[in-house]
Formats: structure tokens, sequence, C-alpha cells
């Protein structure tokens, strides 16, 4: 019984101890103005390291993106954007703190 209950207890901290910070960047990308340019963004910024989900908005010219902290900051993401020759101004930054997910 006490063996379960250990091996219990290490599965839960495991689980625990790989659980991902998820953080979510509003960008501001004037240089977005048509749906090639939308195509752009969405083809080079979802390959970023740490991407877990990615939308964006031509009208309002806004890419919102959601990352693993552990595995990028909103810093590498914009240096994604200038690869590609575009500018991300930082509108917004949000921790999902009540949103973490356990790795697959």
């Amino acid at each position: 019984m006490k063996r379960i209950s250990l091996l219990f207890a290490a599965l839960l901290i495991a689980g625990v101890a790989s659980a991902k910070d998820l953080k979510t960047v509003i960008f501001k990308v004037e240089q977005m103005v048509c749906i090639n340019c939308e195509g752009k963004v969405k083809r080079n910024i979802a390959y970023e390291k740490g991407v877990t989900r990615m939308k964006t908005n031509l009208e309002d010219k806004t890419v919102t993106v959601t990352f693993d902290a552990d595995k990028t900051d909103v810093e590498r993401l914009q240096a994604g954007f200038k690869k590609f020759g575009y500018k991300a101004e930082v509108v917004k930054v949000e921790a999902d703190s009540d949103k973490k997910v356990l790795k697959k």
C-alpha cells in the first residue's frame, strides 16, 4: 500500500513539473495590409519555437500568439517578425496561469 502511495505521489509531482507556462501576447503589425501579408505572418510565426496557437486579424492588423514561456519569450517572437522584414509592436501580454496544460 505504501509503495502504491509513493508511486502515485511521484506521478503527481512529475505531472505538475511538466506543466506548460503558457502566455499570450498581442502584436500590432502595421505591415500586415493584405491577405498575402497575413499569410506571410502565419507561415513564419507559426513555426517559431514555443508557439502553440496563433490568430491574425487583418482588419485590426493584430497577431495574437500563445506560446510556451519555457521555450521562448516576447522578444524572441518580435525577432521572428524581423526575420521577414515586419515590425511587431507589443499591445498586451497575458499570463495564462489558470490555463496551465499538461504536456502530452
